[in-house]
């Protein structure tokens, strides 16, 4: 009879434990995405409604180099890939002001079903060095200027990153280790908050990198500069209701700041409409027209605010005339030479 009577606290202390973790996650980025390690702008996509959808049904044929890598590991991101989330680490100051130019790295979490045997195969050939971290093997690629690294995390998750160190990987590895998750990073508590509900895609970036100064200077198509002012965080969504709804907000410091990001913005707009409409004169695409139609900007005191709807022909179009995926293939290996000795009899025989 004691030991049930201390049975029964300890189930009311877990099931008291899980609720608590339950309301922490509320609210809070997906997972993959709360592994990230801490960086300048964070992209994440849940393939899983478009796939529902039949987004993914008429996709090009497949690349040579992507239907090698598909033969070799099991996977096909469209259709065994459910969610993609990725770190962006722009260089810092003074990597910009080196001679070389600067590069920027990626952290990447994907979520979906892999063939673990297949997968690991192909890892350890590609890998030209492993490593082990706790309970996880790093599998080392090495690239032109960059090396990739790779851990299989389970058999639902994998992660990779091409920075210079292996902090991020290893940091990665911790946080899927830790008993209730990580919360992760300040950018993701502080910004998450703005992305809708039931996005498929989000993006939450800082316009400058830590230490930069000024404004940010992004190129827009046809060579339109748009300057966002320092401190600025864009959050962008998007999200399917039988069309695509896109949106995009600049959180800025002051009022002022919002209304120069939204002036430009409807400049940007304006220049656009009038290029589509020549363009499209005597032939003119329905979805595109509607899509340019649907853009709106405005300002709500120091946030600017861009909205799109873009219709379904138009995304169909879009996914159809994706370029295909780049995987990561073995190293190439030096061309074997042939032995000296060889190479003298061959030469004996041509000059007979």
């Amino acid at each position: 009879m004691r030991r049930r009577h201390l049975f029964l606290p300890a189930i009311g202390l877990l099931i008291v434990a899980a609720v608590v973790a339950a309301l922490l996650r509320r609210g809070a980025p997906p997972e993959a995405a709360r592994l990230l390690p801490a960086a300048d702008a964070y992209v994440y996509l849940d393939l899983k409604p478009l796939r529902a959808a039949g987004l993914f049904m008429n996709m090009p044929n497949m690349d040579a180099d992507y239907a090698q890598f598909v033969r070799d590991t099991g996977f096909q991101f469209e259709r065994d890939l459910d969610e993609a989330a990725f770190a962006v680490h722009l260089p810092s100051t003074e990597m910009a002001n080196a001679l070389a130019p600067p590069e920027t790295r990626y952290s990447e979490v994907f979520v979906g079903r892999f063939d673990g045997a297949k997968l690991a195969a192909y890892l350890r050939q590609t890998a030209a060095a492993t490593r082990n971290y706790g309970n996880s093997i790093i599998y080392e690629i090495p690239l032109p200027g960059r090396t990739v690294r790779v851990v299989v995390l389970s058999k639902n998750v994998v992660a990779a990153s091409n920075t210079d160190s292996a902090v991020a990987i290893d940091g990665i590895i911790d946080r899927y280790g830790e008993t209730f998750g990580s919360s992760g990073n300040d950018l993701l508590r502080r910004y998450y908050r703005h992305v809708p509900l039931v996005s498929v895609a989000w993006a939450v970036a800082r316009t400058t990198s830590s230490g930069e100064q000024g404004n940010a200077r992004f190129v827009l198509p046809g060579g339109y500069d748009l300057f966002f002012p320092q401190g600025t965080v864009v959050v962008a969504a998007v999200r399917y209701l039988g069309s695509v709804q896109f949106r995009a907000d600049a959180f800025t410091r002051s009022q002022e700041d919002a209304q120069r990001v939204s002036d430009q913005l409807n400049a940007f707009l304006a220049v656009a409409r009038s290029i589509e409409a020549r363009a499209q004169a005597g032939s003119a695409d329905p979805d595109l027209k509607s899509f340019f139609d649907s853009i709106s900007v405005s300002q709500l005191q120091d946030r600017a605010e861009l909205n799109a709807t873009i219709p379904p022909g138009l995304l169909k179009k879009i996914v159809s005339e994706a370029p295909p995926v780049p995987v990561v293939g073995p190293a190439p290996q030096p061309e074997a030479k042939q032995p000296a000795t060889e190479t003298r009899k061959h030469r004996g025989r041509k000059k007979k």
